[in-house]
């Protein structure tokens, strides 16, 4: 597959004026609105199967444009009436709370090191987009593959998985770090972004090598800012997303 781009009680935060990348919300007619909905499609079909419950959303390297695509993947499946939760695995450079506008000053990093006293509730966030939760990134911590690695987040997945009908991870890009390569080895399935004209191809086949050695289970593939056929795919394509 290519394509070119439970009630719980959660937090109230407080939101910014506008969002970042969020394009499946400020323009749901667009041409990029329909390609985000091609790809839930093709995803679904590709997991037919079995049922898709957790999907991670990675690239080769920095500035692809993951965190845009997984924000706007999910806000995709939110609006087929799924209840989704989207979570920043990237603790190195924690970037989903930017793409809708909230704050970051808690999040996954401290529910993995906090051991008691709280949950995944008091850390998740609500968005505009009805089913769908958001779990941030959180600080910065010292050891954020060990973190991704350990028990305790083997079994919020688990868990997550129980309580959402899917959970989308953004990950931190494969090369270079081991974060990303241990989710993919985990979830049912993952989609790679790869940043046209700026990944090289020896660092896409590096990745794909990693990704095979966890026989992660590769759904597709999206080309991001990839030219496009209209003059209506340039403001996707040329939108300058942060990671």
């Amino acid at each position: 597959m290519m394509v070119e781009a439970t009630k719980k009680k959660t937090k109230k935060t407080k939101k910014s004026s506008r969002t970042h990348g969020l394009i499946t919300l400020a323009m749901p007619n667009s041409p990029v609105s329909e390609q985000f909905r091609t790809l839930r499609t093709n995803i679904q079909f590709s997991m037919i199967d079995k049922k898709l419950k957790s999907l991670a959303v990675l690239s080769a390297t920095p500035a692809a444009g993951k965190s845009t695509v997984a924000a706007n993947l999910a806000v995709t499946f939110a609006l087929q009436g799924n209840q989704v939760l989207l979570v920043d695995c990237d603790l190195r450079r924690p970037s989903v709370h930017r793409e809708f506008g909230i704050l970051n000053n808690e999040g996954l990093t401290n529910l993995l090191a906090n051991h008691v006293g709280k949950g995944i509730d008091d850390y998740l966030h609500t968005s505009e987009v009805p089913g769908l939760s958001i779990l941030t990134g959180g600080p910065v911590p010292p050891n954020p593959a060990e973190l991704l690695s350990s028990n305790r987040m083997k079994q919020l997945e688990m868990d997550a998985a129980e309580r959402f009908d899917l959970v989308i991870y953004d990950t931190p890009p494969l090369l270079g770090f081991t974060d990303g390569q241990i989710l993919s080895g985990r979830v049912d399935g993952t989609i790679f972004v790869v940043h046209f004209g700026e990944d090289m191809k020896e660092d896409v086949l590096k990745a794909a090598d990693s990704l095979k050695m966890v026989n992660a289970n590769v759904l597709g593939v999206v080309y991001n800012r990839a030219p496009g056929g209209q003059k209506e795919h340039s403001y996707y394509y040329g939108y300058q997303d942060e990671e």
